[in-house]
């Protein structure tokens, strides 16, 4: 097939869909252009553990001949989207990041993964996680400085995007593993509010904290995606039946007034890079009286441990078999984990999930005076080491509260990295949330 003649890759999501939509190109033109996008760019960037370009021209062709007879389209027709490889695939190898699952082949579609195909999306393969989308990092390079970590455990899904290999990927969340892979390599990342997203068919490593998110290069570009994804299913308990969330139709809309931001410095916040610190400071004074700082109360200090704790015991339990079938195949890092999360008491690990209530209720008091906080999504720009996947400080505490977060790619380091602004709302008001990072992207662009 020939090369494509414009530029496909420099248009976002939204713009794409519409061009499909309209048949100015069709799925197969588009996928393409993506084929040759990770053919150039992924001996460097390593950011796919599976791509089969054949089996995504297929596909295409199929999405494109659906077209041609007239048959409905669905909202994510023909966009190739990047699946994190903790996340079930039908016949697609999913091994999660460890030799232990390797040769894995699922036999069922995650449910994400089949809302995704009902939507017409095209899936593109199988990104790189994290082993078992913890800590210790897989082979994904930082598109933007090779000797620069991408994050963690997500890097595969926010390296792709950023790369320009896909518009559209999927990872999960139990600490940062979101929010900081998008800040690191400079797209828009949003984990939804807990339990917005069923989980079955993914791995399960804390039941009370994973959380299924999406990669963009926009806000609007998430909701889209997002949207398709929400539901309910009785497979997750944490899941529940609730109006459609017309999160597009949100992001999108003009924001009846201007917003207002609450400026938080989460803990960690005094080992944070000066950098950081800065361009903050900079930024509440630029957004004048619609930012305005606010204290987290003291329960909030305790956060970071807890969040921790829940994560270690659940994670013992679930990954029971990884630590008695894995041995010396597991990282060093792993199986201090499961040692760690095998030793905390019961009486502990119930007591801190009683701290989540604490946290919520104190952030409804703030959130009763602005429409989102706001606060760096790392603790500075992407370290330059292969060794680690950051620092997730500034993004456990949002999940442990359950509360939906986006990060945006607004601010720029001294050498040139992305710093993610992250954004934290509501219970249940992600399309609000979206619109609020929408509304401050392009003011920003427009200072």
């Amino acid at each position: 097939m020939a090369k494509p003649q414009r530029n496909l890759l420099g248009l976002s999501a939204i713009a794409l869909r519409d061009e499909l939509a309209a048949g100015s190109i069709k799925a197969a033109e588009l996928t393409e252009a993506c084929i040759e996008q990770i053919a150039a760019r992924e001996d460097e960037v390593k950011a796919w553990c599976w791509h089969d370009p054949a089996h995504a021209r297929e596909q295409a062709a199929l999405l494109d001949r659906q077209r041609s007879l007239g048959l409905p389209l669905g909202p994510l027709h023909g966009l190739p989207v990047g699946i994190k490889d903790v996340i079930d695939t039908a016949r697609i190898p999913t091994e999660n990041g460890t030799a232990v699952d390797a040769g894995r082949v699922p036999s069922r579609d995650a449910y994400v993964v089949e809302r995704l195909k009902s939507a017409g999306a095209v899936i593109m393969g199988k990104t790189v996680t994290a082993e078992l989308a913890y800590l210790h990092p897989g082979k994904t390079r930082n598109p933007h400085n090779t000797a620069c970590t991408p994050g963690g455990s997500s890097q595969g899904s926010a390296a792709a995007v950023a790369a320009g290999m896909v518009p559209l990927a999927i990872g999960t969340q139990t600490g940062g593993s979101v929010i900081r892979p998008a800040s690191f390599c400079g797209v828009t990342g949003f984990k939804p509010t807990f339990g917005a997203v069923p989980r079955r068919g993914v791995l399960t490593q804390s039941p009370s904290l994973d959380t299924v998110g999406v990669f963009a290069r926009t806000a609007v570009d998430a909701a889209l995606i997002a949207e398709v994804l929400f539901g309910v299913d009785e497979a997750d308990p944490a899941t529940r039946l609730q109006p459609h969330p017309r999160l597009l139709e949100t992001a999108g809309a003009d924001a009846p007034l201007p917003p207002v931001f609450a400026l938080v410095h989460p803990p960690g916040w005094d080992d944070a890079d000066p950098e950081v610190h800065e361009a903050f400071a900079e930024l509440a004074e630029a957004l004048g009286d619609q930012c305005f700082e606010v204290q987290l109360p003291s329960v909030f200090n305790q956060a970071v441990g807890v969040r921790e704790d829940i994560n270690l015991a659940e994670m013992a339990r679930c990954y029971y078999r990884y630590g008695r079938d894995g041995g010396e195949v597991l990282s060093r890092t792993m199986r201090t984990a499961l040692a760690s999360g095998e030793g905390i008491l019961a009486r502990d690990y119930l007591s801190a999930l009683d701290v989540p209530k604490l946290l919520n209720a104190a952030l409804e008091e703030i959130l009763a005076r602005c429409d989102c906080l706001l606060a760096p999504a790392a603790p500075g720009p992407a370290p330059e080491s292969l060794d680690t996947t950051g620092d997730s400080v500034f993004n456990g505490l949002w999940t442990l509260t359950g509360s939906p977060a986006v990060t945006v790619p607004l601010l720029t380091s001294s050498k040139n990295l992305p710093m993610g602004v992250q954004l934290v709302g509501e219970h249940g008001n992600d399309g609000r949330l979206l619109r609020c990072a929408n509304w401050l992207t392009h003011w920003a662009e427009s200072a």
